[in-house]
């Protein structure tokens, strides 16, 4: 029981690590996956990976087309916009649920996090991080703090496009003056403005995508029924 306990979890760190790798973009959307490069390169036996690279599938993350090979799926859109729709009912209700007296340890820990994301040599991730707990510690004044569970499960392909969108500006702040209007919001008792802001935060990864599809069209999926083409490799048309 315990070999097989060890084996599972072992896995599902496997499976783990192989989505982060998907999300933070360290496998980038339309990328070929082999199987025995990867198994080498995690030192690890092929079998974990193709169970890994099933899930992955499961989750819309990966595309395996039989003889023809396995795919970083291309963010997908459609897909996008359904988690942002997922994400925005969730949160902007959040802001209409906040108690009058809101939690001051919260409070102390959105505070800090603000400050932490002006910090001057912040890189990507490390923003990602912070603003993933931002909007978790919103969750959390308003006593929802268990329904990002359910939103992280679905922003797989929205989390891709918004990892591009970071990298396409030369500066995170922009991003933080947006958490900052919110939470000022929020502590002024602003409903109206807070949910305002929000949804103009939210909505910005949509502007992201149109400018980054313009000059990297292949990052995306034009058409989720699309098949790669094999010659010498599988490749996308």
């Amino acid at each position: 029981m315990a070999d097989s306990n060890r084996r599972t979890t072992s896995r599902r760190a496997l499976y783990n690590r192989l989505r982060r790798m998907v999300l933070t973009l360290e496998l980038p959307p339309g990328a070929a996956l082999s199987e025995n490069e990867l198994a080498a390169s995690l030192g690890v036996s092929r079998t974990p990976v193709r169970e890994s690279l099933i899930m992955l599938a499961q989750d819309g993350l990966v595309q395996i087309f039989p003889k023809i090979g396995s795919f970083v799926s291309r963010v997908d859109p459609a897909q996008v916009a359904d988690a942002q729709f997922l994400r925005e009912a969730v949160e902007l209700a959040a802001l209409e649920d906040l108690p009058a007296e809101l939690d001051p340890g919260v409070v102390a820990e959105l505070r800090d996090n603000l400050e932490h994301q002006r910090g001057p040599e912040l890189d990507l991730e490390e923003f990602f991080t912070l603003d993933e707990a931002f909007h978790q510690g919103l969750l959390r004044l308003s006593g929802h703090a268990n329904a990002w569970t359910t939103v992280a499960a679905a922003k797989g392909h929205l989390d891709r496009a918004r990892r591009l969108g970071l990298h396409e500006h030369a500066s995170s702040a922009a991003f933080a003056d947006q958490h900052t209007q919110i939470f000022e919001a929020v502590l002024s008792g602003d409903t109206d403005g807070a949910r305002t802001a929000m949804r103009t935060h939210l909505r910005a990864v949509f502007s992201d995508i149109e400018r980054i599809r313009a000059h990297s069209p292949q990052l995306f999926a034009s058409d989720p029924g699309a098949v790669p083409v094999r010659r010498s490799v599988a490749v996308w048309e």
